[in-house]
């Protein structure tokens, strides 16, 4: 016999609970915004990049070479994480070097391995 201890069997709306969740929801467009940031976070080659710019800043034969990937595989995972504002870019002469955009960046993807660990532990 199978249960379904995780549905709810009631029928009452808690109509305070759902005001509370309604005002304090951010705005619709927000909401797209946050779940197109974290598709980006959904490709691993894209995270290997990103912990790479964790101990320094990169160019892109750094990264290629790092990963065991083309410069063109590279370069175009590179644009997504510009277009996402996840990393920014110098140039020093004809070398153009990536770093993350800001801390944020670092406490989102701290944040986001934190939970994977916490995981592993249960």
């Amino acid at each position: 016999m199978k249960r379904d201890l995780d549905t709810c069997k009631c029928i009452e709306v808690h109509e305070n609970i759902v005001v509370e969740a309604k005002n304090t929801m951010p705005e619709e467009e927000l909401l797209y915004d946050m779940a197109e940031l974290f598709k980006v976070f959904g490709d691993t080659t894209r995270i290997k990049i990103l912990y790479a710019l964790f101990a320094n800043e990169m160019c892109v034969c750094d990264i290629a070479s790092l990963l065991n990937m083309t410069h063109s595989a590279i370069s175009h995972q590179l644009r997504v994480l510009k277009q996402a504002r996840l990393v920014k870019f110098r140039k020093e002469g004809k070398v153009v070097y990536y770093s993350l955009d800001d801390e944020h960046v670092s406490q989102i993807f701290d944040c986001g391995l934190h939970h994977i660990e916490e995981t592993y532990k249960r």
